[in-house]
């Protein structure tokens, strides 16, 4: 596949996906980048605003194996991953795994589970792999994780250690929809009874193994010149170095960083980087992964102005 082919490819994704879900176009971007970018995406949202239906279409459009996890304050590791049971029956253990070895794994309420549990998740997205009773398992090359959270609620939620905060290329902010969109959701929704299933609606399958493979590798020989590598380091180093954040990025948010833009030109049908790859990008690799200070939570700001503000400071290059 040639790099101006995965264009065309991703507007047809969309096109499938938009047959049930109305806007969140920005997040099936960002889903899309994720994917050929071999990263994991953290959706935050209020309940109702279709961040499960969301996975379980981008899903079927790209033909990805889906698995999904409730998480729940007693979700047990071995709940996630499997376990070796013995079989009375052959007097041996046996593996049974757990809904992790799918492709496309939705983590629904991530922050619901204590610390323990959500580290469960730590060894697969990182290396794509878990090990049980000291044996290591292989998960596929798309494994892919979407994890979810509720922002609203705070009563009986675990807040995500900043390692696995900082396993996820994006946290994204998926919110209500325009007036408009809500007026089409109703009409397109309002009839129907029970829970949506991606199948109701016609979404096909328009990119299968093969031609996610093929994507990758093309979406590698994009160019990043010198100058954006640069560009990168200094939007890095600078959350590091303003005193409106007690820790800034780390050195894995910047190749992650450099690996998105890579793919967002891609998409975008170019084979080379631009500036402004890198500032779209930025707001979702950066916010989950930077600490305020404790000056900047009191005058009320928010990681988002802070990046923000960084973005507009860091000179680019012309």
């Amino acid at each position: 596949m040639k790099v101006e082919e995965i264009k065309p490819l991703g507007e047809s994704i969309h096109s499938e996906i938009a047959k049930a879900i109305v806007g969140q176009e920005g997040i099936v971007d960002h889903l899309l980048i994720a994917l050929f970018s071999a990263g994991h995406c953290l959706l935050e949202g209020p309940p109702g605003t279709a961040k499960t239906f969301l996975a379980q279409c981008f899903s079927r459009a790209l033909g990805l194996d889906f698995g999904r996890i409730q998480f729940t304050p007693d979700l047990m590791p071995s709940d996630i991953i499997g376990a070796n049971l013995f079989n009375f029956q052959t007097s041996e253990f046996k593996l049974t795994r757990g809904p992790i070895f799918c492709e496309l794994l939705l983590a629904d309420e991530i922050n619901r589970t204590p610390p323990k549990s959500q580290a469960a998740l730590l060894e697969a997205m990182q290396e794509r792999a878990v090990t049980i009773d000291g044996e290591t398992h292989r998960l596929s090359d798309r494994f892919m994780v979407v994890a979810t959270q509720n922002p609203i609620e705070q009563q009986g939620v675990y807040p995500l250690p900043e390692a696995q905060l900082d396993r996820f290329l994006f946290k994204l902010a998926v919110g209500y929809p325009s007036e408009e969109e809500e007026r089409k959701i109703v009409a397109v929704h309002g009839s129907r009874f029970g829970a949506p299933k991606a199948a109701d609606f016609g979404i096909g399958t328009v990119a299968d193994d093969a031609a996610i493979a093929a994507a990758i590798e093309a979406v590698a020989t994009v160019k990043l010149v010198p100058d954006i590598t640069g560009y990168i380091v200094a939007l890095i180093r600078a959350t590091r170095e303003t005193a409106d954040l007690d820790a800034g990025a780390s050195p894995r948010a910047a190749a992650m960083l450099a690996s998105a833009a890579r793919s967002r030109a891609a998409l975008d049908g170019r084979d080379y980087v631009i500036p402004d790859d890198v500032k779209a990008l930025a707001p979702a690799v950066l916010r989950h992964r930077v600490i305020l200070s404790a000056a900047a939570e009191i005058d009320g700001r928010d990681a988002d102005g802070i990046v923000a503000q960084l973005i507009e400071q860091v000179e680019a290059p012309r």
